[in-house]
């Protein structure tokens, strides 16, 4: 039986929407939240945020994607510290 679940999501902190997804990827997306620390619906507008960014930007890793949306937020990157054995 397949089930659709509804996701809400929330596009440039403005507009919200429904978003229809199979009950395969649902679980996908439940899964990723145990990892990434963010509630389905973040984990949902994240995947979306970064495969609109992947399609906009073919020549560009996930990596330097990430890197180039922390710069524009003003993320700093911080020197990683060792710790001493």
């Amino acid at each position: 039986m397949l089930c659709i679940y509804s996701v809400y999501v929330s596009y440039m902190e403005k507009n919200m929407g429904i978003v229809n997804i199979d009950d395969e990827l649902h679980d996908q997306v439940r899964k990723a939240t145990v990892v990434s620390c963010r509630s389905i619906n973040a984990q949902a507008a994240f995947w979306i945020k970064v495969g609109m960014l992947c399609e906009m930007n073919p020549s560009l890793s996930f990596n330097e994607i990430v890197a180039r949306e922390l710069k524009a937020a003003g993320v700093v990157p911080q020197p990683v510290k060792v710790a001493a054995i």
